[in-house]
């Protein structure tokens, strides 16, 4: 691709910030930012990638590995900062959710060992288990909300606080996983994923693809599943006290 082309392709960004604009949004500036952010985040990427790729040491693939987590929990646990100890709750949910169904396909051959395979295929598991942390973390904090009054009587009449959460605990994690669902359910139809798509502009067998494309989705849907359990299960709780009562989450 020419550099000339990629530019013209801001154009659809700027469009956006018209929309934006015109509609009184007040998105512009985030737009704006987050676009050049994603420029240069990429720009480094390229040139760090190119330095890994010539590595061969797990500690190594471990530690971008741990730091993708961090940096993933940062912006994850900012969609329910208003829950005490939301950045942790994120960590933990993107760690487990992120390493158990990666650990499992690395163990079964479906994930080579080797940087070429276990960072780009990384990113993309910690970037998924971070969506579904943000959405549920997001909708807790608003069924909360939500449900203060309902919540508050349960407990008054004896409730426990898990039974008293119920209500909010299953919209959270269903929330969690729409994305995934929703992808799941128009593979193949409304889009082409990235690694087929990817696998069969470089030459390969569109069966080949195939495959290889079940298996990562068959991992992502266990990574959004698992963390938005953990997640929620973490984060309900710090939404109440000592005392059993419930928190006012404030922004």
């Amino acid at each position: 691709m020419e550099n000339q082309a990629l530019v013209f392709s801001y154009i659809l960004v700027m469009g956006t910030i018209g929309l934006s604009w015109l509609n009184q949004m007040h998105l512009e500036k985030e737009i704006i930012l987050s676009s050049l952010r994603a420029t240069g985040q990429l720009i480094v990427a390229g040139f760090l990638l190119t330095v890994i790729f010539e590595i061969e040491q797990i500690e190594i693939f471990s530690f971008i590995l741990l730091f993708m987590c961090l940096v993933a929990a940062r912006i994850s646990g900012g969609r329910g900062k208003e829950i005490p100890s939301s950045y942790s709750i994120a960590f933990v949910g993107i760690l487990i959710g992120s390493l158990l169904p990666f650990t499992l396909l690395c163990i079964v051959g479906v994930i080579q060992m080797g940087a070429r395979f276990m960072i780009p295929l990384g990113g993309m598991v910690i970037g998924n288990s971070m969506k579904a942390s943000s959405v549920a973390l997001n909708r807790l904090v608003a069924e909360v909300g939500h449900q203060r009054s309902q919540i508050e009587t349960l407990l008054s009449l004896g409730a426990s606080v898990r039974q008293a959460a119920r209500t909010v605990i299953t919209p959270a994690i269903k929330a969690g996983l729409i994305p995934t669902l929703d992808t799941m359910k128009s593979v193949g139809l409304v889009h082409l994923p990235g690694i087929m798509t990817g696998y069969i502009i470089a030459g390969g067998d569109p069966m080949t693809a195939v495959k290889f494309q079940l298996a990562i989705i068959y991992m992502l849907a266990g990574t959004s599943g698992l963390t938005c359990l953990v997640v929620t299960l973490m984060a309900y709780k710090k939404c109440f006290n000592k005392q059993l009562q419930l928190r006012l989450l404030e922004s």
